[in-house]
């Protein structure tokens, strides 16, 4: 079992990382180009999962395209959603009105897949080079024999680098990825199972407890995952100031977790 200092050590290295990520001109940039994608609702992200097979990862409109040094390739096939149609209601010559829906159209938009040109600036940074001490098999063997998970290594639709299904108990892991990548993938995933089957807290709670125990698995393994970890979480809390404050929240859930996955291997 890793001493606790250490483990408190490496989660305070997480934080700082995220602190310095989220005051750079790179965690900006990521920030104005992501106002450009929009949160669909549940029945447009119905929609475009049915058209695109669940491998749309980022849409938006023609325009927004552009806006954004992209252009859709010529022959792309849209994938339609439903836009609200909205129309002012004014109730005197002095009130502004207010803007209501009345009705919604077909309005197409197009995943980046189906554009070229500018590449998005990102915050992670996938981990390249091979798993030369064998951790991946390790951290398999603590998947089936603690948590009772069975592990595939598989290709997966989209970006997605892996995913965890609690009542199939079955995790998988992008086949074409780096032997590093998979190792903090599976970290990542086996957190989930350990921690997250029946959870009621947020999702974004989620992926920040599992990104943070991955993160002190890998650097307890050797593997620093510092360009991908510390984007990761930021993105899915919110920021710097929202993911210290829930990362000391879930510190204890975090280094449990880490702990008993690291005792196993």
């Amino acid at each position: 079992m890793p001493k606790p200092n250490r483990t408190a050590e490496v989660l305070d290295r997480l934080t700082t990382g995220i602190s310095q990520l989220t005051t750079s001109e790179r965690w900006a940039e990521w920030l104005r180009v992501q106002s450009s994608f929009h949160r669909y609702s549940f029945g447009n992200t119905l929609l475009i999962l049915e058209q695109t097979g669940g491998e749309a990862t980022r849409v938006a409109g023609y325009h927004a395209w552009r806006k954004l040094g992209r252009n859709v390739r010529k022959g792309e096939n849209a994938i339609w959603i439903l836009a609200p149609m909205t129309r002012v209601i004014k109730e005197d010559d002095e009130d502004d009105g207010k803007r209501i829906v009345a009705g919604f159209k077909a309005a197409p938009v197009f995943d980046v897949a189906q554009t070229d040109g500018e590449p998005l600036p990102e915050v992670t940074t996938a981990l390249s080079g091979e798993d030369l001490a064998g951790s991946f098999d390790r951290l398999r063997e603590v998947a089936e024999t603690t948590a009772g998970y069975r592990v595939e290594v598989t290709g997966l639709p989209g970006n997605a680098h892996g995913d965890c299904t609690f009542d199939l108990k079955r995790i998988r892991i992008e086949m074409s990825n780096d032997g590093r990548q998979q190792v903090k993938t599976l970290a990542h995933e086996l957190a989930h199972a350990l921690l997250h089957d029946g959870f009621e807290g947020t999702r974004e709670l989620a992926e920040l407890e599992a990104e943070s125990v991955a993160f002190i698995v890998c650097a307890h393994l050797g593997i620093a995952s510092d360009d991908y970890s510390f984007g990761y979480v930021a993105a899915w809390s919110g920021g710097g100031d929202e993911a210290l404050a829930a990362i000391r929240t879930s510190g204890g859930r975090i280094q449990r977790a880490a702990d008993t996955i690291l005792s196993a291997c």
